[in-house]
């Protein structure tokens, strides 16, 4: 019988592949290859929703672990006896114990005379060399003017793009970066790439934002149905019913604002962030209430003040629970 080769098996799994021509990006995961794509558009689609923070991520999961720099949360204590160290990593934790309670023999060791000092790995022995012995790096930068030295190949690497710079790759674009942000940046607001929407000519950064879109001009939406006896709630989306869910029948409202003087609480976290911008003394992302909608009117995007069809809701993309009954409901 005829057998695949292990690598030929590992990438038939890996089904999600980099559609940007001239990559061979593939990935066994959808947000594995939604995380690669920033790379290429320079979009993170996973802002902080802290106030005054402004950073955004490619995953939830950089996210969270942002997050926990405004919390302080530190969930990973050290479990070794008379540490009361605490991380809110389990990666630093790891981090932490390598470096403080590891009891591997440290193998470079410094020949000056009288020192004797050892070191685990041999960059930072070098470091010390410099430091206190020579008082000169060895790696100095090549650019004219410039008497900055380094004790690692990798620092003065890091270094000499201070002098060249990121220029922009898109053709007669002559912008030259000061730092790699500032150049994503610089292609978000210059470069960004558009999709349009063939429907209604609405125009969208990215395919992913345009085929949420596309449900808007469905012949059919799905409604969700509360599946609560007694109970005929129904709403457009699922992230709607499960906070109707916890809110009013299961009451449920874990999340508080933290704000002093607020003691406003929440059924999902989700509404929790959107309320927050409500204490920013700017306000910039808040938006301006809007009025209450019949069902039909939701479900057939007609305003009724405007006279005109409006767009669906954008529908979240974390949610904690699955419904448990929907119907179909068609546009007339």
């Amino acid at each position: 019988p005829l057998r695949c080769s292990d690598s030929f098996l590992g990438y038939v799994h890996k089904r999600y592949i980099c559609s940007f021509p001239e990559c061979s990006a593939a990935y066994n995961k959808q947000w594995k290859l939604d995380a690669h794509l920033c790379k290429h558009t320079g979009v993170k689609p996973f802002p902080c929703e802290q106030s005054g923070c402004g950073k955004s991520f490619c995953d939830r999961y950089h996210l969270a672990r942002h997050e926990l720099t405004h919390t302080g949360e530190k969930h990973f204590v050290c479990t070794i006896e008379g540490c009361e160290e605490a991380f809110s990593t389990r990666s630093n934790l790891n981090r932490h114990v390598s470096r403080k309670h590891s009891q591997e023999r440290k193998t470079y060791v410094c020949t000056f005379d009288g020192c004797g000092l050892g070191f685990r790995k041999n960059n930072q022995l070098k470091l010390h060399l410099c430091e206190k012995h020579t008082q000169l790096p060895l790696y100095a930068c090549t650019h004219e003017g410039c008497e900055m030295r380094f004790a690692v190949p990798s620092k003065l690497k890091r270094h000499e793009k201070v002098h060249k710079g990121y220029p922009c790759t898109k053709e007669d674009c002559t912008f030259t970066g000061k730092t790699w942000t500032e150049l994503l940046r610089h292609k978000k607001e210059s470069h960004q790439h558009v999709v349009k929407c063939e429907h209604c000519s609405k125009v969208f950064r990215d395919s992913w934002f345009l085929q949420k879109h596309l449900h808007v001009h469905d012949e059919t939406r799905i409604v969700f149905k509360c599946p609560r006896d007694g109970c005929d709630r129904s709403y457009t989306t699922t992230f709607n019913l499960q906070s109707h869910i916890r809110s009013f029948h299961e009451g449920l409202r874990p999340f508080a604002c933290s704000h002093s003087g607020c003691g406003k609480t929440f059924a999902m976290r989700q509404s929790l962030l959107r309320h927050r911008v409500v204490h920013d003394p700017e306000k910039k992302k808040q938006r301006k209430p809007r009025p209450k909608r019949s069902l039909a009117s939701r479900l057939s995007g007609y305003s009724e003040a405007k006279g005109t069809i409006r767009k669906k809701p954008k529908q979240p993309k974390s949610q904690a629970d699955s419904p448990k009954s929907c119907i179909q409901v068609p546009l007339l």
